[in-house]
């Protein structure tokens, strides 16, 4: 963990859940933790029902992306300005999933970023590379490269969020060692001060990939890991308090 920095521990729901299922996740989770901030991103068609079960509560409610324009003819997209009026406080940016299945680059995440400060959101940037690059060395440059193309100014100040999630990691149960993991964020923090300055010192770097309770404890104990961006088990309540309950105090 980074001293001084309040971790956060962030669900990705992903394309899972009916209304029913996702207002009986919401239900149980509602409580929050007492070590992190919790938050979780269920499918756009669930935020309004999500944020209203979460008033009053300490668990903040976000979205899986968003469009980088702010209205017009874009059939089956969502602008930030949308997410922001159902109740949104944040937005997932250039998951990897988003990246390779819908061919995103960096300057369209930089773009849909760009819409998110606009529109009051705290983005959530994902970076990571895939095994081949991994295996090549590459690792450090593909991972500061997208940062440089998908980070705009103003991200800092405005609280953005920055989640390494190695491509190669994400859904298949392996995880980096922490040694790797450990190097990675120290590679970006040292990245987006040299960019940004002192105020990046306090940024949260988030850690997602096939994190579970299992894992959670030695990933949180690593310097520069303020969070984690958590997928398959966000859809267990248990299981995503677990991790949120591994965050050292």
């Amino acid at each position: 963990m980074t001293p001084g920095i309040r971790p956060l521990i962030a669900g990705n729901w992903k394309m899972n859940g009916n209304q029913r299922e996702a207002a009986r996740l919401a239900e149980a989770l509602r409580d929050g933790a007492e070590n992190a901030d919790l938050l979780i991103c269920p499918p756009f068609v669930h935020i309004h029902q999500v944020a209203a079960l979460m008033l009053g509560s300490r668990v903040a409610v976000g979205a899986q992306d968003c469009h980088a324009a702010h209205h017009g003819a874009h059939t089956g997209d969502v602008s930030a300005a949308m997410l922001r009026d159902v109740g949104a406080t944040h937005v997932i940016l250039g998951h990897s999933e988003r990246r390779t299945n819908h061919g995103e680059n960096d300057a369209a995440v930089l773009a849909k970023t760009e819409a998110a400060l606009t529109a009051g959101l705290i983005p959530i940037i994902c970076v990571g590379e895939t095994e081949a690059e991994r295996l090549s060395g590459l690792a450090d440059s593909v991972v500061e490269k997208q940062l440089a193309g998908s980070i705009p100014y103003g991200f800092i100040t405005a609280g953005g969020i920055v989640a390494y999630e190695p491509v190669w990691a994400i859904g298949t149960g392996r995880t980096p060692t922490e040694r790797d993991i450990a190097a990675m964020h120290s590679t970006m923090r040292s990245a987006l001060v040299e960019r940004f300055g002192p105020a990046a010192r306090t940024t949260r770097l988030l850690y997602g990939g096939s994190v579970k309770p299992s894992n959670a404890v030695s990933i949180m104990a690593l310097a520069d890991v303020d969070g984690a961006l958590v997928g398959g088990a966000s859809l267990v309540a248990e299981d995503f308090l677990a991790i949120a309950k591994a965050v050292p105090e």
